[in-house]
């Protein structure tokens, strides 16, 4: 068995448990030590999973250290980003890439000059109930996919979440928050956005937080908070997007594809695991079981798959060819609002690679 190779993690605020917790189902990785601009939070999360907390300088310079978990908030990606691509690291960081497009660029363009992987989140399409779906499409059960709709729409994070400004921030908003889920899905299953039509709009200058640790204090709002797209794929697919911090109640399907054969209920893309359902033609939905593994909480699959990458030199899934095309496609929403146009989009990207059928927890190839 190859040697662990050391992923050191840079902020340990809300998501790390998450990931921490994951990490340790993969045998030939390990989180070894972390860092955050707060040294309380770093020593916290080092007492609690076995970490060693280090300043970011030391965790950068560290030359145990091959991979770079970034965990910080939206604004800081790049600048992180940057900074371990500068010292030798591959880096792998939660979503989006980043909050323009300049940005992403200078990401993407680093890393492949400086020959290193840059991975992004989301990793939930690596899960059971995205990757059932994936293997329903490619194998025709619903035929060709033609149309399909989207819907994350909430009221926001003010009533639960311990830091929610930064929500409703530039950076911030529904689709920059939410739609890496849903639009990476979309990306796995069908392929590449071609263009998007979209409209914009936001319901408060301002909220008020109802958690415990912000209640009453006002949280201002400098983002469209309510975003609707129709998304056409360069394989012809046409789907309605809708991503809404605007929103009390509804009863929409996270995720539907409508294909020449058939119709799919996609799971909720911001988890792991099902239930999946198809329909034939004349048939009620029927839920279909879960074809691979992986339906638990498992975030650092991504982290995972870029070590094996590495290892054998082949792409990792969550790239950063794939972050940049869904970054691409989650600005132009607000710009085809402003504009009334349709936006082409410039970039591109390959499905990521399908999960083979078989695999046992702990395995990706």
């Amino acid at each position: 068995m190859k040697e662990k190779m050391k992923v050191g993690l840079i902020g340990c605020g809300n998501i790390s448990g998450a990931y921490l917790k994951a990490a340790k189902t993969f045998e030939f990785m390990e989180i070894s030590k972390c860092a955050d601009l707060n040294p309380a939070a770093a020593e916290a999360k080092a007492r609690e999973f076995g970490m060693q907390a280090v300043s970011v300088e030391k965790l950068l310079a560290d030359p145990e250290i091959r991979i770079i978990l970034n965990l910080t908030i939206p604004k800081a990606h790049t600048e992180v980003n940057l900074k371990a691509l500068n010292a030798g690291k591959h880096v792998h960081c939660e979503k989006p890439l980043a909050i323009t497009r300049a940005d992403g660029a200078k990401v993407v363009e680093l890393a492949k000059k400086k020959k290193l992987l840059v991975g992004c989140a989301p990793d939930t399409f690596l899960g059971a109930g995205i990757q059932t779906c994936r293997k329903l499409i490619d194998d025709g059960w619903i035929g060709r996919p033609v149309a399909g709709t989207a819907f994350m729409m909430c009221h926001g994070h003010e009533s639960w979440h311990p830091n929610a400004g930064f929500y409703y921030q530039t950076g911030g908003g529904p689709t920059l928050d939410m739609g890496p889920y849903y639009i990476t899905a979309l990306v796995n299953l069908l392929g590449p956005v071609k263009r998007i039509c979209a409209c914009t709009s936001r319901a408060y200058d301002k909220r008020f937080a109802t958690c415990k640790e912000l209640y009453g204090q006002k949280l201002p709002v400098e983002v469209e908070t309510h975003q609707a797209g129709v998304l056409e794929f360069a394989n012809g697919a046409v789907i309605t997007v809708v991503m809404s911090f605007d929103v009390w109640k509804h009863d929409h399907s996270n995720i539907e594809i409508y294909g020449t054969e058939g119709s799919m209920r996609v799971p909720d893309p911001n988890g792991f695991g099902g239930p999946v359902k198809l329909s034939k033609p004349g048939a009620d939905w029927q839920e279909i079981p879960l074809s691979h593994c992986y339906a638990d909480n498992m975030r650092s699959i991504g982290v995972a798959d870029m070590v094996k990458a590495i290892q054998d030199r082949r792409i990792n899934r969550c790239s950063g060819d794939l972050a940049f095309h869904v970054l691409d496609v989650m600005l132009a929403f607000e710009e085809s609002s402003k504009s009334g146009k349709h936006i082409v989009l410039k970039s591109s990207c390959k499905k990521p690679a399908a999960l083979p059928l078989g695999l046992h927890k702990g395995e990706l190839d």
